[in-house]
């Protein structure tokens, strides 16, 4: 099994619950097509680097999941099906880009843990 990122862009038209629905959809398809799920990141609503289909904003989304090499093109081809995914792309892991993921996963988890304690912190000292 090799370690796959994709990131895709969904349409800005659609609302929170709808741009959830849409990831939720890929991502149940990657676990119904045997791939482990590792890390899922919705990045929200971004300006565009330029329009696509006359739209300057869309939903940056995250996969990160291991699976098989002819899963790809089947994910594409949801990708491709889906008249909510305007742009797309997923590449490979090698060890160290893998090694870098996990490093951003670690620190952006100690970020968010440390968050909440240090928001308590400042709050007794208020009082």
């Amino acid at each position: 099994m090799n370690r796959y990122e994709t990131v895709f862009i969904l349409t800005p038209v659609l609302s929170d619950e709808q741009m959830k629905e849409a990831v939720k959809k890929f991502r149940d398809f990657l676990e119904s097509n045997e791939a482990e799920v590792i890390n899922e990141e919705l990045w929200g609503l971004r300006k565009l680097a330029y329009p696509i289909q006359k739209k300057s904003t869309g939903f940056y989304s995250m996969l990160e999941f291991a699976g098989a090499p002819d899963l790809i093109k089947k994910l594409e081809t949801a990708f491709r099906r889906d008249e909510r995914v305007i742009r797309f792309q997923t590449v490979r892991q090698d060890k160290h880009h893998a090694e870098y993921a996990e490093k951003r996963r670690t620190l952006r988890a100690n970020k968010a843990s440390q968050t909440p304690a240090a928001e308590q912190a400042a709050e007794t000292k208020e009082n």
